[in-house]
């Protein structure tokens, strides 16, 4: 039966725009389900059907489910891992029974086909085993390093006011950036096709940059020359937390200390986990991933913000 009617778990947030954006291009009839009535607001959805949907609540997950041919989703990232194994099994509760054909869940990171003993990433995996003990279909889109990273507030100030690209990537670590669009053009395929189903699918971009070959990219787009500063995975996270909470300590358990844990595993593997070939994953859902210098031509680089 082909899937028509499609209902999206954080369809507001910055993962869930393109996603919106590619769902409805293709033809889908798509639903946000979200806790707030207004949640696509100030979104450029306002009109789109919005019904009450909370992860920690498996009864309402099953009336918003209700008459969908599937659902499609990222999470907020949870540092502990015992109460991402309960969204997970929330979620999977209010999925079974419902009459959904198929489960596409983009876990915003890399994800290993073992326990990392990183809080966030091992939450990730019970997730994803939560969902696929439903026996609904699940495809597990399995993301690299987000572009769109660079474009945020602790990046794209510093490239266009000092003309340095700051990451905490190790200077020999590759990665297989990827625009957050074509994430989204990866779940969106992957209610099209069922050579997906059942398959944890990495996805990256075309091309596993090391930082100094971003650089170089992002100066001949900006005009100007561009310095990667490989930052401590430590002192990264404390300028994030620095920039939210204004506290630079990194406190057990919150996001910034998971942060910091993530890349520090990252830096020290002897081959990087971030390189995805993209021809591979082509053989499963037919998307085209864009490259790095075509990216940045989509963004100002006269403003910081």
């Amino acid at each position: 039966m082909a899937i028509r009617k499609v209902i999206v778990l954080g369809a507001s947030g910055d993962q869930g725009i393109p996603l919106v954006n590619s769902l409805q291009r293709r033809g889908f009839a798509v639903t946000a389900g979200a806790r707030r009535a207004d949640a696509m607001a100030n979104t450029p959805f306002p009109d789109l059907k919005t019904v009450h949907a909370d992860i920690t609540d498996s009864a309402s997950l099953a009336a918003a489910f209700a008459g969908q041919d599937a659902l499609v989703m990222h999470l907020p990232f949870e540092f502990d891992r015992a109460k991402a194994a309960a969204m997970g099994a929330t979620i999977a509760a209010g999925a079974r029974g419902s009459g959904l054909q198929k489960i596409v869940f983009n876990t915003s990171c890399f994800i290993a086909d073992h326990d990392l003993d990183l809080t966030a990433h091992d939450g990730r995996r019970d997730i994803e085993r939560a969902l696929a003990e439903t026996g609904i279909p699940c495809v597990f889109i399995e993301p690299t390093v987000f572009m769109d990273n660079i474009i945020r507030v602790w990046t794209k100030p510093s490239i266009v006011n000092r003309g340095v690209f700051p990451y905490p990537a190790a200077p020999e670590l590759k990665i297989s950036w990827i625009a957050l669009s074509d994430v989204a053009e990866y779940m969106a395929a992957a209610l099209e096709t069922d050579r997906a189903d059942g398959c944890h699918v990495p996805v990256g971009g075309p091309e596993a940059l090391t930082g100094d070959e971003v650089a170089l990219r992002l100066s001949a787009e900006v005009g100007k020359t561009i310095q990667f500063r490989s930052l401590e995975p430590d002192d990264f996270a404390a300028n994030m937390s620095e920039l939210v909470t204004g506290s630079r300590e990194l406190l057990p358990g919150t996001p910034y200390a998971g942060m910091a844990k993530f890349y520090r595993f990252y830096n020290t593997q002897p081959q990087s986990p971030l390189v995805v070939d993209p021809r591979e994953t082509a053989k499963l859902l037919d998307v085209e991933p864009l490259r790095m210098s075509v990216w940045l031509k989509q963004w100002d680089w006269t403003k910081p913000t």
